[in-house]
């Protein structure tokens, strides 16, 4: 006959808790995903940027549910072919986010804290680390139109400087590359951008716009 330790059955047992325990922790900011209806509202951002040549128009569109808005789903194009996948596949993975997160303001956060190795930019007075800090800024400008975000009240010597508006238009500045980036040649710091040909001053690559 086999004799069972009784310590063993109780950790057996104990087992399926904690498992149950980690399944409802991480469902705590998580919803059944949102359905799209066939019309909904949207907003659409011109956003020039230092981190990529051409300007880029994000869509945000959200719904609302009897007085609760939630986003829905983003869009982000641009003219540039060589960025299509990169934009796709933040298109598709923030769109997911918003269908199916309670809380999504997260996002912001997690894309602020993306840096670009070439190094960061700074644009209406403000430091950027890389295009994604630039996006979630769109993305926080839009919380804040469609009122997911509530905008603190100001004095009025401080709102003139701070209303939408005025961060809408400086979404639209840009200061090209006033530093060296990365080469995709050599790998090495070096690529510059002169009269719209991105030179490299170690090994020589170059490239025009067309």
């Amino acid at each position: 006959m086999i004799k069972l330790n009784p310590a063993d059955i109780i950790k057996e047992n104990k087992k399926p808790k904690n498992d149950e325990a980690v399944q409802s922790s991480s469902s705590d900011n998580t919803v059944g995903s949102r359905v799209r209806p066939d019309v909904v509202d949207a907003k659409v951002y011109k956003l020039k940027s230092a981190f990529v040549k051409n300007s880029v128009f994000i869509t945000l569109s959200y719904i609302n549910n009897n007085g609760v808005i939630s986003p829905i789903e983003i869009f982000i194009n641009s003219k540039d072919l060589t960025k299509t996948s990169e934009y796709v596949v933040l298109t598709r993975l923030i769109s997911a986010i918003f269908r199916s997160s309670r809380d999504p303001k997260f996002i912001l956060e997690e894309l602020q804290g993306i840096s670009d190795p070439n190094g960061g930019s700074f644009k209406g007075g403000k430091y950027y680390h890389s295009f994604y800090s630039e996006i979630a800024d769109v993305i926080k400008l839009f919380f804040h139109d469609v009122k997911i975000i509530d905008t603190p009240q100001e004095e009025p010597s401080k709102k003139k400087a701070n209303t939408p508006e005025l961060v809408a238009a400086e979404l639209q500045a840009v200061d090209l590359n006033a530093e060296f980036r990365i080469c995709p040649a050599c790998s090495g710091k070096s690529l510059k951008t002169e009269n719209g040909c991105d030179t490299c001053m170690e090994c020589g690559y170059s490239k025009c716009d067309k």
